[in-house]
């Protein structure tokens, strides 16, 4: 019989993120989405979701359709996108970045700061 040899017996593998990078708890199996930029397959639990929130017109179309509209306050409808990607393609469109180890241990949302939109309406 061949009697095997562990070099690591001693040492434990490093834990790079306390839930694996997933949001899976105690589900078995996450249903997959595809990306928004490659169309890879990436679990639903893991893609980085992103919800930007748009004008449907731009600012000076904006003013044209005021100035030829018969309504005095019409409030134009937004587009509410929800943006999923996968880990590769979130890093590389800069929607998330890469921390150092001690960093990743960090679970805490980062910092919100005030809606530039509020700041001129409250003035």
């Amino acid at each position: 019989m061949a009697t095997f040899f562990c070099l690591f017996a001693d040492e434990t593998i490093a834990l790079l993120s306390l839930n694996h990078g997933r949001s899976k708890k105690g589900r078995g199996h996450v249903k997959f989405i595809r990306c928004d930029n490659c169309s890879q397959a990436c679990p639903k639990d893991k893609a980085i979701k992103r919800i930007t929130i748009r004008n449907m017109v731009e600012p000076a179309g904006k003013r044209d359709m005021a100035e030829a509209s018969v309504y005095e306050s019409y409030e134009i409808p937004k587009v509410y996108l929800k943006n999923q990607h996968c880990v590769g393609c979130a890093i590389h469109l800069r929607i998330v970045r890469v921390r150092s180890r001690t960093a990743r241990r960090n679970r805490a949302p980062p910092p919100r700061f005030p809606i530039k939109d509020a700041k001129k309406a409250s003035a």
